[in-house]
């Protein structure tokens, strides 16, 4: 094992990245040919790959003038982003007010709150897209107090990914990689990373995931067919779309605490679920192989979801 020595961080914000890669091998045992990873993003001081585009998306606005300190940043969050937004902007010093669906997780109610952001909450039945439509009124009706980095729309989100994501991939698998997963939500993870993955001298085969149905229960990911779509996304960025079932992606979280001691959220089950699904075709083509994934979050911000949220949607 290499060891690496103690780091000395001036700001909370030096801490973001760098994240592990770890080696799923029992979840991964119907395909024995191939490599599959799942980059640890929990590892990140908010607890989740969000914490790299809301840091990007606030020091890019400083850096042009955009947030000021007498501005309040506020954005639409399905959870992760606004934890992001919220420990960033505390350590920052720039206020920060959060609109998310109501039925988020009290956990990431909780942890927004400790960081003292404001919180206003949007119908639970529109999901992602009601709280987009919520910060967009009240942005409208106050023009002079808000800054709005809007998520779905800053090309910092993919450029976080693009110089931090995708590079820190690389770094640690080189050349054996062959291929790249993650699941779609403001799509910033996908279309940095495979930006970055696609400059590689060698071919990487990049796929994006997404919920297989408009009614789900994966939260933070978008069926986008039937969604707001991001303007940062285009489909034509990843080499292949790949739909991924609700019950897929929650018993791949379970079978990933209970075989690997990795407890994470469902949005990492469907990214694992898919990276897993893309190396048995590589095993029984006999090719070979190296395939990266995803782990969004940890589990424990999904231990009080409603009864009804894996049958039908966030």
């Amino acid at each position: 094992m290499k060891l690496v020595r103690s780091q000395r961080l001036e700001s909370m914000v030096d801490a973001v990245g760098n994240t592990p890669l770890l080696r799923l091998e029992r979840v991964a045992r119907s395909a024995p040919s191939v490599e599959v990873y799942a980059k640890l993003e929990f590892a990140n001081p908010g607890g989740s790959v969000k914490d790299r585009p809301a840091l990007r998306m606030i020091q890019d606005a400083v850096s042009r003038g955009k947030l000021t300190r007498d501005k309040v940043l506020i954005d639409a969050t399905s959870g992760n982003t606004g934890v992001a937004y919220s420990w960033v902007g505390a350590a920052l010093g720039y206020p920060v007010e959060l609109v998310m669906p109501k039925n988020v997780t009290k956990a990431r109610k909780d942890i927004t709150q400790v960081f003292g952001a404001k919180l206003t909450f949007s119908s639970p039945m529109e999901g992602s897209d009601g709280a987009i439509r919520m910060v967009r009124k009240l942005v409208a009706e106050n023009p002079d107090k808000y800054f709005y980095p809007d998520q779905y729309s800053n090309p910092s989100n993919p450029l976080a990914h693009y110089h931090g994501t995708g590079q820190e991939i690389l770094d640690a698998v080189g050349d054996r990689i062959t291929h790249f997963v993650a699941a779609l939500g403001t799509s910033g993870t996908v279309m940095g990373t495979t930006r970055r993955l696609h400059e590689h001298s060698r071919p990487i085969h990049c796929v994006a995931a997404e919920p297989a149905e408009e009614m789900h229960g994966l939260e933070g990911l978008k069926h986008m067919a039937s969604s707001i779509v991001p303007n940062i996304y285009d489909p034509s960025v990843p080499d292949e779309i790949m739909p991924i079932g609700t019950e897929d992606g929650w018993d791949m979280s379970d079978r990933l605490a209970a075989e690997e001691g990795l407890h994470v959220g469902h949005s990492s089950g469907a990214n694992v679920f898919a990276a897993v699904k893309l190396a048995e075709q590589l095993h029984v083509q006999g090719k070979g192989g190296c395939v990266v994934t995803i782990a969004c979050d940890r589990g424990d911000r999904y231990f009080a979801p409603m009864k009804w949220e894996k049958k039908y949607m966030w």
